[in-house]
């Protein structure tokens, strides 16, 4: 990889290991290798894609001291995780990045965004990334608005190097994605990690499995005409979404029977795992609340509800993730990339069916936790065709991991189409008369479909067997930590790798400092008679900074001190 400095960067400290996984030491190795300035690397959820990514950070920062970092993720929670994970291996990253925060500060490697700031910062971002590492995380974003692909590659064209990652293969829909090369509309990834591939090394990721309920359903659709139909109905795509829509409503019986069902499912599996948690990916922000009212007429106190709409959603998400409780009822915030290893079962409550999306959110159940033994996961779906597809297709991955022979249905999908979220059906003039669950299709009754008979993770290890990842171990040296910014390490059943993260982050500490520093300087005005603007330039000098965006931790504290001293004096 070509070498690019900045000399404003942080210099190099203390040596820290890293524990890779063989499939992350063998990607980083294609990496070190590659001739390029660009690399996607797809590896299924769970498996670690956030390690490898920072492992290769890292390497390149040390081997090309001064290099700016810059990270893409979809999602504003996912700025926090990358910017804590990376904060743990001695990478500071601002997650709290503005466009008009100025020249960043020197304690700081880089920045962490999404691909929205991007698209409205992409001008501001080209000066920042010139000659930087770039991480795009979940690259396939890129492709979601034609204006964010363009912004993606103005803003990283002159990258020193771009690693995109990505959860699942994707395909290239109305126009591709920049940097990622593509064959027959695929992209084409230079490192590839599949299910499969995880299950088969052992101690990746878990065994996920599928009940699947069929159901008989009746609606009105926009146009005032009634049907009726089951999921073994052959219908148009439009109907089709009309169905599934019907079942997932709660004005019907079908969503609440399967709730139900999980929450007994879940139930079973917290007498071996108490802190075991379910998620449900529900539709709308409506529909997440009124699910998230039913669980909690069951299970008072242990339900979490997390919506885009939420500016509290990611410590909401982050509580969860650290408690007991047993629910997260989630809209597009828990659907990919989110880490909470104790989730064990999820129940797919929503209407889109797309594959990517799919597999992203069947990702969220599948984390492998250390010390716990046979650990299988469940997702509870509708009996769509479409879904069944998705899942089989997973499910193939696992029979054939695990050495099993299951007999299955043929499921005839020619002609399928997948259901979108941007689905403009006048929802006003649609109205549900009612649903009914018909039972397991392809459940633990029958021994047969996607859900098999497999229900207990049969080709996990043994309860009791310790089975840990083997790999080697990475020796980086990243800057030095501040005092007190890494948490006492975790141990136990919860403790995942890369879970010993920082409490907080840099940025964060460097928050609060601001915060105090703002403090002492209305104490001074109220003190001296002195105008807020005299005080924070005499409390700058004092400190030596120009700008208080740009001052480093040790600044800030300085800063601080100083006034703290001239409060006392006054």
């Amino acid at each position: 990889m070509p070498a690019h400095t900045r000399p404003s960067a942080p210099t190099v400290g203390r040596p820290t290991r890293l524990r890779l996984r063989p499939w992350q030491s063998q990607a980083l190795g294609k990496l070190e290798a590659a001739a390029g300035n660009d690399f996607l690397a797809v590896a299924t959820p769970g498996a670690g894609k956030t390690t490898f990514a920072l492992a290769a950070v890292v390497q390149h920062v040390v081997d090309n001291p001064g290099t700016r970092v810059v990270v893409v993720a979809p999602t504003q929670h996912l700025k926090v995780q990358w910017s804590r994970a990376a904060g743990a291996v001695g990478l500071h990253l601002d997650h709290l990045w503005a466009p008009g925060d100025g020249q960043l500060p020197d304690d700081m490697h880089g920045i962490v965004t999404t691909y929205a700031q991007v698209a409205l910062s992409s001008r501001v971002l080209a000066g920042l990334s010139e000659g930087a590492f770039v991480v795009l995380d979940e690259i396939h974003h890129a492709g979601d608005d034609r204006s964010w692909g363009s912004a993606v590659r103005e803003a990283f064209a002159n990258a020193g190097f771009r690693l995109s990652l990505s959860g699942t293969p994707f395909r290239s829909d109305n126009s591709e994605i920049p940097f990622v090369e593509y064959h027959m509309d695929e992209a084409t990834p230079d490192f590839e990690y599949g299910y499969g591939d995880a299950l088969a090394d052992r101690g990746v990721v878990r065994p996920v499995y599928f009940p699947r309920t069929g159901g008989f359903m009746e609606w009105v659709a926009p146009d005032g005409e009634a049907f009726a139909a089951t999921f073994a109905d052959p219908l148009a795509h439009e109907r089709a979404n009309q169905r599934l829509r019907t079942a997932l409503s709660l004005e019907g019986q079908w969503l609440q029977t399967v709730l139900s069902d999980a929450d007994a499912r879940l139930t079973e599996i917290r007498r071996d795992h108490p802190e075991a948690g379910g998620l449900v990916i529900a539709g709308d922000v409506e529909h997440a609340r009124s699910i998230a009212a039913r669980l909690e007429r069951v299970h008072p106190g242990e339900v979490v509800v997390a919506t885009s709409d939420d500016p509290d959603a990611s410590s909401r998400i982050e509580a969860f993730a650290s408690d007991s409780r047993r629910w997260i009822v989630a809209v597009r915030m828990v659907s990919e990339g989110v880490d909470i290893p104790r989730l064990r079962l999820a129940v797919y409550a929503t209407t889109t069916t797309t594959e990517l999306f799919f597999r992203q959110a069947v990702g969220r159940v599948i984390r492998w936790t250390r010390g716990l033994g046979p650990q299988p996961a469940y997702v509870y779906l509708p009996d769509d065709e479409r879904l069944v597809r998705h899942a089989d297709s997973i499910a193939q991955s696992r029979r054939h991991s695990l050495k099993r022979r299951a007999e299955r249905e043929a499921v005839d999908t020619e002609g399928v189409d997948e259901v979108d979220d941007g689905d403009t059906e006048q929802l006003s003039m649609f109205s549900v008369i009612g649903s009914v669950a018909t039972g397991s299709s392809g459940g633990e009754s029958t021994g047969a479909g996607v859900f098999g008979d497999d229900p207990d993770g049969i080709g996990a290890p043994e309860r009791g067997e310790h089975v840990e990842p083997t790999g080697v171990e990475l020796l980086l040296l990243p800057p030095p930590l501040p005092s007190g910014s890494i948490a006492k390490p975790r141990t136990g059943p919860g403790h995942t790798e890369g879970a010993d993260q920082p409490r907080i982050t840099l940025r964060e500490r460097k928050a609060r400092l601001r915060a105090a520093n703002s403090d002492v300087a209305v104490e001074l005005v109220r003190a001296t008679g002195w105008g807020h603007a005299q005080v924070n330039r005499e409390l700058n000098r004092l400190a030596g900074i120009t700008r208080i965006d740009e001052a480093t931790l040790a600044q800030l504290e300085a800063r601080h001190e100083a006034g703290r001293k001239w409060l006392n004096r006054c």
